[in-house]
């Protein structure tokens, strides 16, 4: 199984961006799926998750601003990101866990993609 992650770039604050996870060896929609990020000097963090149900959610701080959608049928995740703000900027990866998995714990995920780098200048 293999996870492409695209979509990142450098963007003013306010501005947007749209992400995207393909998948290749396996139907994502048998997956929990999820965006996580990481800036310079920090750990990993969730930024939303989807379930295989396609119940979403999102850590506070990108709430109302972020969604995360799939799209089963062309076997994509997406994380259409919104008023972007310079903390913000990490790199973003996508995730996909099968079973017993935890959203907030990266260990808990079966594969992940190679991350997309994305920059907020404000």
């Amino acid at each position: 199984v293999q996870l492409q992650a695209s979509g990142g770039g450098l963007v003013q604050a306010g501005e947007s961006l749209r992400l995207s996870c393909a998948a290749s060896g396996a139907i994502l929609s048998f997956f929990n799926m999820a965006w996580y990020r990481q800036a310079p000097g920090r750990q990993r963090e969730l930024v939303a998750s989807i379930s295989s149900r396609s119940d979403a959610d999102y850590v506070d701080s990108v709430r109302g601003r972020f969604t995360i959608s799939r799209d089963n049928a062309k076997n994509t995740m997406s994380l259409q990101m919104n008023s972007l703000k310079s903390e913000d900027t990490a790199v973003y990866y996508c995730a996909a866990a099968r079973f017993n998995y935890s959203p907030v714990v990266p260990s808990s995920y079966d594969y992940w993609g190679q991350g997309t780098l994305v920059t907020v200048s404000s």
